[in-house]
């Protein structure tokens, strides 16, 4: 290449000041779980420091576990924490103006993760982030989606995939939406046996959309499938006192279904929404087999019924069913639980007088793009009214079209009821959405699926009964062995067939298993453990979307554990990354995002004013007598004395009166006056210090017979980062977030309660997992929020002892 070409060739990799001159995505999969590494360096070829973005999109069911940034050869490290821990670190750094890298939902398949950092002239940085998932199989193929978009040309780009399936692998393809013919032959693809590998490097100019074009070609989709061998139904894998089993059965005959459309027909759902509904209706019509019953349930203000019972699939029904869906219109509200509680009613009646066959798989579909707002419209009546209909015998699918929709509602709901969820986005192709989701559930070959492993040997199962195995899907469970060094295993296989039951016991010794795991160097370290995990807290945050009160509790307590044990990114931990400045480290938060709220928080600055001069004490009040049963005595706020020097002002609040003394002059008011409530029914009082920091002194009343208990006081703060950097005291040290770490999470005396070790203030420890109330949001009942235990009155904790606290009065 001449001089000047070479120029333009550099040029064009420079975008505003920055070249992002390698990047590599690299991909592990062992036994359906892919372990990826995407790797970005990027130089600052100006002359003046400039801001550099990494910016990916990840598969929504993968979980981050990993994220560093490479600085002139210091490198910078993200580390996994519980959320709110991470919050407070992050907070702390925002309070002094600082920004963020985030995960937040971003497209139909995927979530966005960024972060950006200042980089000298003349610098380098190298961004890492790891991610891991389990791939599904669907429509008889495991598929691993790759989102494409360095966003400029890069001159060392490559995505390398290695596969490793101890059962060999079958067919492995590889496409992306951007290939061009030109970039065909790019793709490189091999496999035999038991590995698989893909790699694809374009050039230079292969990324180029057009010969002497400085844009990339590389933007959009890439995506590797592949299968597996299957010589019998399952595959039982053994390491390191784990196993995982996919159970995926071929050839079996297809069960008849008995199938309910449950669709939304209200007036928001007119124009674009109904018309695509209906076009998908007319293609799923097409392909429902004459074996089949079905029926359509429209709901809006009314409800009405294509037919009174579930119908034999005919030529001549279908025909008939045609012209119906052709002319159904939307308008009216919407009467969602009437809607649904007839589609269960007509399938109870159909089962119940053996109008469908006994062995047929029963679903629902259920279509809508609102709230109910007709008949039953709070959705916790609804949710529980339709749970115990269907009680166990059918699943529900929702499909909420649009963003209206109530998600997490939809989401308890079918869960609830052994389906799932699934967003349809209103895009020209909605109706191929609608088509696609009926295709996954077209084809059931067994119902009521069993995998029963010998309960003495096994511990920490993964759901291990399935309501339904669809044609083309597999059925994973995961579990931890008692004895860490067992190497077998026999699993009784249960399930009903179209004709039979399928009954029969699978097993694996240790030979197969040392045989299968011969070539080490394709397995990453303790891969089974990981899936085991992931799949632990998948299912945990699933059964937790419907759990309530204690099961709740213990579930997100069970979750956080192992989130935080084997570092995934999940709801209840996030990653925070510090970010060298010139002058100070800059937090960055990565979140993970919930399907039913794909939205991100943005944290403004505050000003820069303070409030100061205000000391508040508190006097603590016991049971009105000792409890014998009670491990530890309970203990209150009695009386809280609030002082402002600056403002000569001091406030005395009991259960009984709240008193305020301005210089010499003293007003006093029951709880019951009206003029210090804010919010009626509410017993609080809020009181503001000038433009800065506000307290909330809460009155918790308790029966007034209590044996116990006697009424008490609470004291929160809110806007705390207005408080001084000075602020101390036995709360008031805790006003500024402290860094701590939460290390070796293990069981504790209370099986429900797990202990750890603590690392703060260079002391190490041993804290207890547990539940307190939080009043700020709702002073009656209080929210549940999840908190550490430091044992010996906080030593190691508090600066100083808890005895330094004591004052002779509250002023």
């Amino acid at each position: 290449m001449d001089t000047e070409k070479k120029r333009n060739a550099d040029n064009d990799l420079v975008v505003n000041g920055m070249e992002i001159y390698s990047m590599k995505i690299d991909s592990k999969v062992t036994s359906r779980f892919a372990h990826n590494v995407i790797t970005s360096r990027a130089v600052n070829r100006g002359n003046v420091s400039k801001e550099v973005f990494f910016d990916v999109e990840l598969p929504k069911t993968a979980f981050i576990t990993n994220f560093s940034m490479t600085i002139d050869g210091v490198t910078y490290p993200g580390t996994i924490k519980e959320k709110e821990a991470a919050k407070k670190q992050y907070e702390k750094a925002v309070s002094r103006g600082q920004t963020a890298g985030l995960v937040k939902a971003s497209g139909r398949k995927t979530e966005k993760f960024s972060v950006s950092v200042n980089i000298k002239a003349a610098s380098k940085v190298t961004f890492e982030l790891t991610y891991e998932e389990l791939l599904k199989r669907q429509f008889g193929k495991y598929e691993m989606f790759i989102k494409v978009k360095p966003k400029q040309l890069v001159k060392d780009f490559e995505i390398e995939v290695d596969i490793f399936e101890p059962q060999g692998i079958t067919e492995l393809e590889a496409e992306g939406t951007f290939i061009t013919n030109e970039l065909q032959d790019t793709i490189k693809k091999t496999f035999s046996g038991k590995k698989g590998h893909i790699s694809f490097k374009p050039t230079l100019d292969q990324q180029r959309t057009c010969a002497n074009c400085s844009q990339s070609v590389l933007d959009g989709d890439f995506t590797v499938r592949y299968d597996v061998k299957r010589t019998t139904p399952d595959n039982l894998q053994i390491v390191n006192g784990y196993f995982v089993h996919f159970f995926a059965p071929t050839n079996l005959p297809k069960l008849s279904k008995n199938i309910i459309f449950v669709l939304d027909t209200s007036g928001s759902m007119s124009g674009r929404e109904i018309e695509q509904t209906k076009e998908a209706l007319l293609k799923i019509l097409d392909d429902i087999k004459e074996d089949d019953f079905f029926n359509f349930i429209l709901f809006d203000s009314e409800i009405s019924t294509w037919k009174e019972t579930l119908i034999k699939a005919t030529p001549e029904n279908l025909d008939e069913a045609r012209k119906f869906v052709r002319q159904i219109s939307a308008q009216g509200m919407t009467n969602l639980h009437g809607g649904l509680m007839r589609g269960i009613d007509i399938l109870n009646a159909a089962h119940d007088e053996n109008l469908v066959p006994k062995r047929s798989a029963s679903i629902i579909i259920m279509l809508t793009d609102g709230h109910p707002n007709v008949g039953i419209s709070n959705t916790h009546e609804i949710e529980k009214a339709v749970k115990k209909a269907i009680d166990g015998r059918y699943t529900l699918y929702n499909l909420g079209f649009g963003s209206g929709v109530d998600y997490g509602f939809l989401e308890r709901m079918a869960l609830d009821n052994k389906g799932l969820a699934r967003r349809i986005y209103p895009d020209s192709d909605a109706a191929l959405q609608l088509q696609g989701f009926y295709d996954e559930v077209s084809n059931p070959m067994l119902i009521d699926v069993e995998l029963n492993y010998p309960e003495n040997e096994i511990s920490d199962l993964t759901t291990n009964s399935f309501k339904h195995f669809y044609d083309g899907s597999e059925i994973v469970v995961a579990g931890r062995f008692v004895d860490s060094n067992q190497n077998h295993l026999s699993v009784d296989v249960r399930g009903e067939g179209a004709n039979d039951a399928l009954s029969y016991t699978t097993q694996q010794g240790a030979e197969q298993t040392a045989q299968a795991f011969q070539e080490q160097q394709y397995i990453f370290g303790e891969y089974i453990e990981r899936l085991w995990a992931y799949l632990t807290i998948e299912q945990l945050l699933e059964k937790r979307l419907t759990a309530t009160g204690e099961e709740k509790e213990n579930l997100t307590a069970q979750a956080l554990a192992l989130s935080l044990m084997y570092k995934f990114v999940t709801p209840l931990t996030s990653m925070v990354v510090t970010k060298p400045e010139e002058n100070n480290n800059e937090e960055g938060i990565a979140d993970k995002p919930t399907e039913a709220s794909p939205l991100y928080h943005t944290y403004a600055s505050p000003p820069t004013w303070y409030t100061s001069g205000i000391t508040v004490n508190g006097e603590l009040i016991g049971d009105k007598r000792a409890n014998s049963d009670a491990k530890i005595q309970n203990s209150y706020f009695g009386k809280l004395g609030i002082a402002n020097k600056q403002l000569d002002v001091k406030l005395t609040v009991t259960p009984e009166m709240i008193t305020i003394q301005n210089g010499d002059e003293k007003t006093g008011f029951t709880w019951l006056d009206s003029v210090t409530l804010q919010q009626a029914g509410k017993k609080n009082l809020v009181l503001s210090m000038g433009s800065g920091a506000s307290f909330v002194v809460v009155l918790h009343q308790v029966w007034k017979k209590h044996p116990l208990h006697q009424d008490f006081l609470g004291l929160y703060t809110l806007k705390s980062d207005k408080l001084s950097e000075k602020t101390h005291g036995l709360l008031g040290q805790f006003f500024r977030p402290i860094d701590f770490t939460i290390l070796e999470i293990h069981p504790g005396p209370d099986p429900k309660k797990p202990d750890a070790t603590m690392i703060v203030k260079n002391n190490e420890l041993t804290v207890t997992r547990g539940w307190q109330k939080d009043y700020r949001r709702d002073p009656k009942h209080g929210v549940d929020i999840p908190c550490w235990f430091v044992h010996d009155n906080g030593a190691g904790l508090i600066d100083g002892v808890h005895t330094d606290y004591i004052v002779s009065s509250l002023f």
